[in-house]
């Protein structure tokens, strides 16, 4: 179910395939698992002038993966970057094991349809609730240093520039445009991206105003006007490309009445010759005609070249989070230690014994999973309702009741939690209102669990929830029982590393949260990184972990460390392969 094989290796010049267009020889590996799409990329890279060292489609992947191209393309010479346009994922482990290293030398871009087939599942658990099948796509690709884009067009823009200029060591853009408007959308999509458009060196201003007319604009863009010269393009290109505060350079162009479009181009070429080469450059060319051919024929060759401003910006962008990620560590990943594995272990063990269907932990079996793996835990201890008073004394105040009722998973959501206890007669009383609460919902109260008050700090979330395909995914947030609402969350595949761990938190959008946020007290990010890995760790322990809910954890303040005061459970016998 494929339409077949492609090299143009000039040694090999094979076409096993049923196209009708011949792609022009180049370094990018390409994969499709469609067909029918497949016929439509290979006459688009023909259009774009983007070379092929081979295609491959692979249809029903029968007996040839996109792991076995991916280990292929590692090690061909003829190609430099791999694309792939994937349907599904037939042993994403081992992709997440291969692609990092081969990511580390060779890019690897790709379009994974299908976003929204599993949509956000049913679920017993805020992890759980939180994901869908692309939630894992994006946490295997950012792990692995996957390129991902959301549409093919994204996806030859990256293309085109990763195949023919060095990575951006920066994010530091200059522009040179010969017309304002463009100017003014490429600095709002770069700035959107995450990249800057520095203020220009003094001596590259007095250097552009020697030859630019007054009604230039300096300030980076640097809007040459209308009446730009092909001479002018030049040395435009040359002295912004040269200027030290600049890491990559995007030269627009709109042929007005005054230039010949090929004569601009040869100019770009030309000024493009003496840029470093360890800067990229790129070419925006607004016309339906696009980019001249003499474009590719300067010193530096084939020069990227995007119909809109946008469209740069979105794959230089690209390339410069690429380039970050080749330069990360790898990061650590925490293991436990034998007598933790073992305490673990044989508590799975006897729960799961004799059990046929998924089932939760108790909590004291809970607190004991989460003490071994290195997890502080609030104290608790769950008691009868008639002992309730006594328990309260032993375990000392302030206390939390919690209400123990059968099917009662969210029990904040009810009215099953009972903040601020400080005496036993505060607790009788949380108790006989516990009661009357499970019985408003048709349950009942079979016991109550207290717990040590953590007062203050910061709430967290940090959980497990498994995919059928992908397996076990860690996920953190903050908001506690807001999560849900906010929404945000990031989650990564086990084993996650401290690096990894750090890299979640850096992407929630409340991590302002944990420097401290207008007169509140900051969080100790290191406690609830360490978190973090150690859940990794229980799960890399315990395949048999379907869903795991630390919500809240409370971040105390640096040095303090983070607490988890609540917390679900939920082990599975394992399925059979």
């Amino acid at each position: 179910n494929c339409m077949g094989v492609l090299n143009t290796d000039p040694a090999v010049s094979l076409n096993g395939t049923f196209a009708p267009t011949w792609p022009p020889a180049g370094n990018i590996g390409m994969s499709s698992q469609s067909g029918a799409l497949g016929l439509a990329i290979l006459d688009y890279v023909r259009g774009r002038n983007i070379g092929i060292s081979t295609f491959v489609s692979v249809g029903n992947k029968a007996d040839v993966s996109s792991n076995d191209l991916l280990s292929y393309w590692a090690e061909d010479p003829r190609t430099d970057v791999i694309v792939l346009y994937l349907e599904s994922f037939g042993n994403p482990r081992k992709f997440a094991r291969i692609t990092p290293d081969i990511a580390r030398h060779k890019p690897i871009v790709a379009v994974k349809s299908g976003r929204s087939a599993a949509g956000t599942r049913a679920a017993s658990s805020h992890s759980a609730a939180l994901a869908n099948l692309d939630v894992a796509v994006d946490a295997l690709f950012e792990q692995a240093g996957v390129i991902r884009t959301s549409t093919l067009e994204e996806l030859f823009d990256v293309v085109a520039l990763l195949s023919t200029q060095p990575l951006p060591p920066g994010r530091r853009v200059g522009v040179v445009t010969n017309a304002g408007g463009p100017g003014i959308l490429v600095a709002d999509a770069c700035e959107a991206q995450g990249l800057e458009l520095p203020q220009l060196a003094p001596q590259t201003l007095a250097t552009l105003r020697s030859f630019l007319p007054p009604q230039a604009g300096l300030a980076n863009p640097i809007d040459m006007i209308a009446s730009a010269t092909p001479e002018q393009f030049t040395r435009a290109i040359d002295v912004v490309g040269n200027d030290p505060t600049v890491d990559a350079l995007i030269v627009i162009y709109i042929p007005p009445l005054v230039t010949q479009p090929e004569e601009v181009a040869e100019a770009i070429a030309r000024g493009a010759g003496r840029v470093p080469r360890e800067k990229p450059l790129l070419t925006v060319f607004i016309s339906s005609r696009g980019a001249p051919p003499i474009l590719g024929n300067g010193p530096r060759g084939q020069l990227p070249s995007y119909s809109f401003p946008e469209n740069a910006a979105l794959a230089l962008a690209a390339a410069e989070r690429y380039a970050r990620w080749r330069e990360r560590p790898g990061g650590n990943a925490v293991r436990l230690d034998p007598f933790a594995e073992s305490a673990i272990r044989a508590v799975v063990d006897r729960v799961l014994k004799d059990a046929e269907e998924p089932l939760w932990l108790e909590p004291r079996d809970l607190a004991t999973v989460l003490k071994a793996a290195g997890v502080e835990f609030a104290a608790a201890e769950q008691t009868a309702v008639a002992e309730a008073v006594p328990t309260a004394q032993r375990l000392g105040y302030p206390l939390v009741a919690k209400a123990i009722a059968p099917g009662v998973l969210h029990k904040s959501d009810v009215g099953g939690v009972i903040l601020g206890l400080n005496s036993a007669e505060e607790v009788a009383a949380a108790v006989q209102t516990l009661q009357q609460r499970m019985e408003a919902i048709g349950s009942h109260l079979d016991g109550v669990l207290l717990q040590r008050e953590i007062r203050g700090g910061i709430e967290a979330l940090v959980g497990v929830t498994s995919d059928p395909i992908f397996g076990p995914l860690v996920v953190c947030g903050l908001g506690g029982v807001l999560v849900e609402l906010l929404r945000d969350v990031a989650f990564r595949l086990p084993p996650v590393t401290d690096v990894d761990a750090h890299e979640m938190l850096g992407k929630l959008r409340a991590r302002k949260l944990l420097d401290g946020y207008r007169g509140m007290d900051p969080g100790d990010r290191e406690a609830l990184a360490m978190v973090i890995q150690r859940i990794s760790a229980l799960v890399e322990l315990v395949p048999e972990l379907r869903e795991l809910d630390l919500n809240p954890v409370k971040v105390l303040t640096p040095g303090q460390g983070a607490v988890a005061v609540d917390g679900r459970l939920r082990l599975g016998p394992l399925r059979p392969r």
